[in-house]
């Protein structure tokens, strides 16, 4: 069976406290070991997703309501629904700025913190850019 769900795909996760957001596989394990007995994958996604902006909101506001609060876990396979869609191509600085902040050590409650730093200032980033609109908007369900 061929390999679909790789890095840089996106996900929507399906249990637990964030089920309905959207992530971005960061790197997956396909082979179990003695702390996780299954496949499982270590995403970055959105916990708040940026709100709408009207022309009258003052600066203050705006700053507010496209502020992006990020999420890292490891997730088993069962608990994600893969989508059509990727977050980026592998070669582009966006993912690769991802890729090198997340690690399995920095999805630790310890270091979580300041790798969730790094995962907001990319993403917002990408936001403010404009592209992967769908990632950027929430679930209505």
């Amino acid at each position: 069976m061929q390999k679909f769900i790789k890095q840089g795909r996106l996900v929507i996760l399906l249990n637990g406290k964030y089920a309905g957001r959207k992530a971005v596989v960061v790197k997956t394990f396909d082979e179990p070991n003695k702390e996780r007995p299954y496949g499982h994958c270590l995403v970055a996604g959105i916990e708040k997703y940026p709100r709408r902006v009207i022309r009258r909101m003052n600066r203050k506001t705006i700053l507010k309501r496209i502020s992006i609060t990020p999420f890292v876990k490891v997730v088993n396979y069962n608990h994600i629904m893969p989508t059509r869609y990727n977050f980026e191509t592998r070669e582009e600085s966006a993912f690769n700025g991802i890729k090198d902040s997340v690690t399995m050590e920095s999805a630790k409650p310890a270091k979580r913190v300041s790798t969730k730093h790094a995962v907001k200032k990319i993403f917002q980033d990408k936001y403010k850019a404009g592209k992967s609109k769908w990632f950027f908007s929430r679930l209505r369900f």
